[in-house]
C-alpha cells in the first residue's frame, strides 16, 4: 500500500513493521510526532517519560528483556540522554535498540543549532540519516537489523525538513522479534573491571561497522560526470540533485557514522573537483580531509542555519530562480502568548514588582518578549532553578528579595526537581514559581506526570506538586490563580520577603485545552474607555486599539478578565451582559 506520509509518521510505521514492542520518549520539536504516531498501534507499549535520560534507560531495559525498543527526542534532548547512551555503547543490546535524534537547523523551535553527528562519533554508535519519508521508513527497519547484528544501539538522525515534509511510502506488514533474557554480569554491569574489557569490543565492532558501511546499499555513488563530485547526506542530497541534476556526480551517504573510507577514496579519484555539502558543521568534510583528499565545502557554504536549493545554487555560482514578492510589506508577526494564556497575569505581576526573572524552556519563554519583557535568562530544561540558586548565593540580600525562577510543570518534572533539591539542601533563599498549565504545552499538548493521564489519555499516576515540593524540604508552598492579579501580587511580595526558600504554584489549565470551558468573550464599553492603554500592558493578542479606544477581538477572547482588572474605568464588559 502506498501512502503520502510525513517523515515522522513514516519512521513510526517503520518501527511498527520492525516489531518494536516498547517506546519511551520525551516530546521535542521536530521529533514529537514519531511517538504520537506510534501510540496509535495497539501492539506497542508507548509512554511519555519525565525526561530523555529516563526514556533511554527505560528503552534499554526493554531491550535487555528481549524486546525491540525505541527512544525518541530532539537534539538538545540527546544531551540529557547522553549519559546512558555512551555506556550502552559498551554494554551493547539484547533485542534491537534504536534512538532517534531530530536536529533543528535553523532553530525553528530550539535554543541552539546542534550537530548530533558528533554524538555518534563520540559514543562510537552507528548513525543513519534518511533524506525523505521513504528512507525514514526503510532506515527504521534496517536500524534494528544493524543493532542486533552488531550488538549496538543505533542512532537515526532526522532533521526538521525530513521530519515535517511528505513523500510517498509503500508500507508492508509487521514482523515480530523476541529474544530471551540471559543473565550476563560481565556484559551488562559496567563497573570498571568489566567496562575495561568491553572497550576493546566496541573498537572491534567499529572496525566491523566500517566494513559494513562500504557494502551497505544506503551508501551509494550516483555517477554522471567526472567534472564535479559531491558528497552529501540527508536533505542536502535532495537539494543537490535539484540544483545540479546530472551535472554533478553524487556520493549519497545514508550511514554517516562510521563513514565508508574506501568508497570515499574511490569516488574522489573519479572526479576532477570534489565538494561536501552538509548542514551545520564540517563533520564529513573534516573526515575526507583526514584521508588526504582535497575537498571544498565550508569555504563556500555556511556553518549556520538550514540549507535550501537557492542557498546551494548561489554558493556554486549557479542561477538562482527569482522569487515572487508582494508589493505591500508584510507586517512582522512576533510570537506571543495566546489570548487567555494563564502565564500572562503572573508575568504581569512579576513585571509590576520589578522582579529579576530567570526562565526555562516552554511556551512561557515568550514572557521575554514585549510588552511584558520579563524573563531575563533561558538556558536549557530545568536551568531556571539552578541558575537562581547560584545567582542568589552570589548576590545574597541584594537579589533574594526580587529574583524568581519560573518553570513549567512538565519542565519541572523533566529536570527542575534536582534544582529544587539543591535549593532545599544548600539553602539559598530562592523563590521558585511553577507554571502549572496542566499539560506539556509548547510541543502540542502532551501529557506529563502531573496531569493524571498517560500518552493515550487514560487515567495514570498523578504527582502532587504541592506534596512533592514539601517532601523535598520546601516549607513554604502555596498555589495561586494567575487570572487573579491581586492574588499573584500578594503571593510574590510575601514569598520574596520570606527568610527561607519558597515555591509558588501558578495553576490554571492552558487556554487551548479542549476540555477547558471559557467564559463569554469581553467587549469594550466605548463610553467608559478613556484610551489610557492600561489593558495593552499585558500584550494580549485579543486586545488592540481602534483609534483612541480599546477593542476586543471576540474570536480570540476567552473571557479571562485579566484585562478588566487593569482598567481604571471598568470599561470591559462580558458579551453575556454582566460587567467583567
Amino acid at each position: 500500500m502506498k501512502e503520502l506520509m510525513l517523515g515522522n509518521k513514516a519512521l513510526a510505521r517503520g518501527l511498527y513493521e520492525a516489531g518494536v514492542c516498547f517506546v519511551s520518549s520525551y516530546p521535542g520539536t521536530p521529533s514529537t510526532e514519531i511517538t504520537e504516531e506510534i501510540v496509535k498501534y495497539d501492539e506497542i507499549y508507548c509512554e511519555w517519560a519525565p525526561n530523555e535520560k529516563v526514556a533511554m534507560e527505560s528503552a534499554f531495559g526493554a531491550s535487555l528483556a528481549g524486546r525491540r525498543a525505541f527512544c525518541g527526542q530532539k537534539h538538545v534532548g540527546l544531551n540529557v540522554a547522553a549519559d546512558p547512551l555512551f555506556t550502552m555503547s559498551y554494554t551493547g543490546v539484547n533485542a534491537g535498540l534504536v534512538v532517534v535524534v531530530a536536529d533543528d537547523a535553523g532553530m525553528h523551535s530550539s535554543q541552539n543549532e546542534q550537530d548530533s553527528r558528533y554524538y555518534a562519533r563520540a559514543a562510537k554508535v552507528p548513525m543513519l540519516e534518511p533524506s525523505d519519508s521513504a528512507e525514514a521508513y526503510e532506515f527504521a527497519k534496517l536500524a534494528y537489523e544493524i543493532s542486533e547484528q552488531f550488538d549496538t544501539p543505533v542512532i537515526i538522525k532526522m532533521c526538521t525538513r525530513v521530519a515535517h515534509s511528505q513523500s510517498v511510502v509503500e508500507t508492508g506488514e509487521r514482523t515480530e522479534h523476541k529474544k530471551d533474557y540471559e543473565k550476563n554480569i560481565a556484559k551488562y554491569v559496567m563497573m570498571p573491571g568489566n567496562a575495561k574489557k568491553r572497550h576493546p569490543v566496541v573498537e572491534e565492532r567499529t572496525k566491523n561497522l566500517k566494513k559494513y558501511s562500504e557494502e551497505t546499499p544506503i551508501n551509494k555513488i550516483e555517477f554522471t560526470t567526472d567534472e564535479i563530485g559531491i558528497i552529501t547526506a540527508s536533505t542536502c542530497c535532495q537539494y543537490v540533485k535539484e540544483v545540479f541534476g546530472d551535472s554533478a556526480s553524487v556520493l549519497k551517504l545514508g550511514m554517516t557514522y562510521p563513514l565508508p573510507e574506501q568508497m570515499i577514496k574511490n569516488f574522489a579519484a573519479k572526479v576532477k573537483k570534489l565538494y561536501v555539502v552538509e548542514e551545520l558543521d564540517d563533520v564529513i568534510e573534516s573526515y575526507v580531509k583526514s584521508l588526504g583528499i582535497a575537498v571544498e565545502g565550508k569555504n563556500i557554504l555556511p556553518v549556520i542555519d538550514e540549507f535550501s536549493q537557492n542557498l546551494i545554487a548561489k554558493a556554486f555560482g549557479k542561477p538562482v530562480p527569482s522569487g515572487i514578492s508582494l508589493e505591500d510589506e508584510i507586517p512582522a508577526r512576533p510570537p506571543v502568548m495566546c489570548a487567555g494564556c494563564p502565564h500572562r497575569g503572573l508575568f504581569y505581576s512579576l513585571k509590576k514588582n520589578k522582579c529579576i526573572v530567570l526562565g526555562d524552556i516552554g511556551c512561557y519563554t515568550l514572557g521575554a518578549v514585549p510588552p511584558l519583557s520579563t524573563i531575563e535568562m533561558t538556558l536549557c530544561m530545568g536551568a531556571s532553578i539552578g541558575a537562581t540558586h547560584g545567582f542568589n548565593k552570589m548576590l545574597g540580600a541584594e537579589s533574594e528579595g526580587k529574583t524568581v525562577a519560573v518553570i513549567g510543570d512538565s519542565t519541572f518534572m523533566h529536570s527542575g526537581m534536582t534544582g529544587l533539591a539543591n535549593v532545599a539542601y544548600n539553602q539559598s533563599n530562592s523563590t521558585v514559581i511553577i507554571l502549572d498549565n496542566s499539560i506539556t504545552g509548547m510541543t502540542g499538548h502532551q501529557q506529563n506526570p502531573t496531569t493524571g493521564y498517560n500518552i493515550k489519555g487514560d487515567p495514570a499516576g498523578k504527582i502532587n506538586l504541592e506534596a512533592l515540593c514539601k517532601a523535598m524540604g520546601i516549607n513554604r508552598v502555596r498555589t495561586v490563580d494567575p487570572y487573579n492579579l491581586k492574588e499573584c501580587d500578594a503571593a510574590i511580595k510575601e514569598e520574596l520577603s520570606a527568610p527561607e526558600p519558597s515555591v509558588i504554584i501558578s495553576r490554571r489549565p492552558c487556554a487551548l485545552l479542549k476540555h477547558v470551558k471559557h467564559k463569554p468573550p469581553l467587549k469594550v464599553d466605548t463610553e467608559k474607555c478613556i484610551g489610557c492603554k492600561s489593558c495593552m500592558k499585558i500584550g494580549c493578542p485579543a486586545i488592540s486599539m481602534d483609534g483612541k479606544k480599546a477593542r476586543v477581538d471576540s474570536t480570540q477572547c476567552v473571557g479571562c478578565e485579566v484585562c478588566s482588572q487593569l482598567c481604571p474605568k471598568k470599561a470591559f464588559v462580558s458579551t453575556g451582559g454582566e460587567q467583567a
